[in-house]
């Protein structure tokens, strides 16, 4: 199958119409749609966007995509991930309108990038290997790309705090500076637990803020040698507790009431009722 190229813009007016409304021409139809959106005679909230305005969209759409996976609403997924390689293209077209680079050049580097780093499947390396090795290598590759970088060098800013942590651990784990057990780990747990409960009353607000941190590291650090994404874990407690507190209005609603019309001991012995309702397999 021939490839489309990708249109030399800007187009006549009269292809790139064409262009557009041509439903089987894939990224040269979406690459033009966004060109025309930043146009002159554009949509007048796109030409206004920057790079700094546009992340938090893009960081937005690629916690849907997680959140339709998470549900396995697959009839959405599609929607997603359309609105998520939108970003991509949104961004490639600031930077071609500042004159840094085209969306062309986004889609070589990744190309190169995953020719380079898998010599096992592109080149003559062996293909005799487990995923645990090939994530090795991979790792490997990656710190031969840093080049002389410090250790936790490239870890993105912008990742929710959990993932950077978790980030942040592998590659300190990678030149020894890792617990060699979960033992030490939760021994580690309590000891921060135990650092703020019995001094958050003594402790000024930054402190307590501090001390809390700490516990929220050593979590993600049991998370990491326990094999679990901590974000993926909270957002399925998040979802857990959602799910249940909608149990207790329901039962509220049928004698006519609301939350703030009961008290805690009756929401708690509901909420022990619909805890009982999921682990019998009985919740709707």
């Amino acid at each position: 199958m021939k490839v489309a190229a990708m249109p030399q813009r800007p187009l006549p007016r009269s292809e790139s119409d064409a262009l557009v409304h041509d439903v089987t021409e894939g990224m040269p139809r979406l690459l033009e749609i966004m060109a025309r959106l930043r146009a002159p005679d554009g949509c007048p909230w796109d030409i206004e966007q920057t790079f700094a305005t546009i992340a938090p969209y893009t960081l937005e759409e690629a916690h849907e995509v997680a959140d339709a996976i998470e549900r396995e609403a697959w009839d959405e997924l599609k929607g997603e991930l359309g609105d998520l390689l939108f970003q991509s293209v949104f961004h490639a077209q600031m930077a071609e309108d500042m004159g840094l680079f085209r969306f062309e050049d986004v889609v070589r580097a990744i190309s190169d990038k995953m020719v380079a780093r898998h010599p096992h499947v592109f080149g003559e390396e062996s293909r005799d290997k487990s995923a645990d090795q090939q994530t090795l290598d991979w790792e490997r590759v990656k710190a031969a790309e840093r080049g002389n970088a410090r250790t936790l060098d490239g870890v993105a800013m912008a990742l929710p705090g959990l993932t950077r942590a978790v980030k942040l651990q592998k590659r300190a784990a990678r030149v020894g500076f890792d617990w060699p057990s979960t033992d030490e780990v939760i021994d580690k747990i309590a000891e921060e637990a135990r650092e703020l409960v019995e001094a958050h009353t003594s402790l000024t607000e930054e402190e307590r803020f501090e001390e809390f941190g700490d516990l929220l590291f050593v979590m993600a650090n049991l998370a990491r040698h326990l094999k679990i994404d901590p974000e993926a874990a909270l957002r399925a407690a998040n979802a857990k507790f959602t799910r249940r507190f909608a149990r207790i209005e329901d039962w509220l609603a049928e004698t006519g009431r609301k939350p703030e019309d009961s008290d805690l001991a009756e929401m708690d012995a509901l909420w022990n009722r619909a805890k009982a309702e999921e682990k019998a397999g009985v919740a709707t």
